[in-house]
């Protein structure tokens, strides 16, 4: 049973938010509070598990509810809610680097709100039991070196906690770039890709504008900008990629879109492409996957058992894109597997 204190200025979203979460029978709400002040001695009274901790809010906001955590050794998971502002968006990242865990983005209709229930429930079970460990231990002395081999992400809808899954298992040894591409609203692909740096093998970071791709490092395609891959010659004279962003129109009304770095990464690295595509609405990721597979590379997707949506795993099955279906705690194996045989062979 995960104990859940709400925490929200709006006397609706705190019952919109109880309502949603009484849904699921493992989850017991222990309290609600109005403003940081009143969340401070509930989280001391009541011990809970895990805490929605609204941003904007009187008497004490957010972020000041997270210093004062700061002070304590052992305190509740952190589930911010944010808006889907940039200011929303500075303050997420401030909330991230404050110490919370995890973080949310509120509809932008307060009649939609409850068409986040089924996310909701499922980010608060997973953080509940995410281990977040911290990112020293990634810290490398060693040279970066080109990436000849290169693995891609695609998720939207209930993406974050199973990348969450699959980052917290690959090896943090894995001979390959890793670039993934997650919707997410401009702005919040940052505070995104810190949170991942904490859970990760290797290391985290949004995607620049130039970037080259490296063995063992992982990059977090911007929000606002599509992510595309182009063909440079490394310092071992082999093939790698560079990170453009372009501003082009949205593909499938997304931006970034996962066929934009699919696609372009397949041109890139043929045979040394491997791409996976996890939970997600709508259609973006066929294209690319049929790409992938054109190309000589590999494709998979997650066992639809394991994804909150499944349209882009549905779009690659549509283009008869997909190699093997896994569930999502035997994708990392897969992947290594996989990216090891490319460098065994040669491809």
């Amino acid at each position: 049973m995960v104990k859940v204190l709400i925490v929200d200025d709006s006397v609706f979203m705190r019952t919109v938010i109880r309502d949603m979460l009484a849904n699921d029978s493992s989850i017991e709400i222990v309290g609600t509070a109005s403003n940081g002040l009143d969340a401070l001695e509930k989280i001391r009274d009541l011990s809970p598990d895990l805490v929605t901790l609204d941003i904007e809010m009187p008497k004490m906001n957010g972020l000041e509810v997270l210093k004062e955590l700061q002070k304590i050794t052992k305190h509740p998971k952190i589930l911010m809610l944010s808006s889907h502002t940039s200011k929303g968006a500075e303050m997420t990242h401030d909330a991230i680097h404050l110490g919370a865990d995890d973080f949310m983005l509120k509809p932008k209709d307060l009649p939609h709100v409850r068409e986040i229930s089924e996310e909701l429930i499922s980010k608060v079970k997973h953080l509940a039991t995410l281990s977040l460990s911290g990112s020293s231990h990634k810290l490398s002395t060693s040279p970066a070196s080109s990436a000849n081999r290169v693995v891609l992400i695609g998720s939207s809808a209930g993406g974050p906690q199973q990348v969450d899954t699959l980052l917290s298992l690959l090896p943090a040894d894995l001979p390959a770039g890793v670039i993934i591409t997650q919707h997410m609203p401009v702005g919040f692909t940052a505070p995104l890709a810190e949170r991942f740096n904490r859970i990760a093998t290797m290391p985290v970071r949004e995607t620049q504008n130039g970037d080259m791709l490296e063995t063992g490092k992982i990059l977090l395609s911007k929000a606002g900008v599509h992510t595309v891959v182009s063909g440079v010659m490394g310092e071992n004279g082999k093939t790698t990629g560079r990170i453009i962003h372009t501003k082009s129109p949205p593909v499938h009304g997304v931006r970034p879109a996962v066929d934009k770095t699919f696609e372009s990464a397949s041109q890139v690295y043929g045979k040394n492409a491997l791409s996976v595509i996890l939970s997600g609405m709508g259609n973006d990721a066929g294209e690319g996957a049929h790409a992938i597979k054109e190309a000589g590379g590999v494709s998979l997707i997650c066992d639809e058992k394991d994804c909150l949506a499944y349209g882009m795993a549905r779009s690659a099955i549509r283009k008869n894109a997909v190699d093997k279906i896994l569930p999502l705690k035997k994708l990392s194996k897969e992947i290594e597997q996989l990216v090891l045989l490319m460098e065994e062979t040669g491809v």
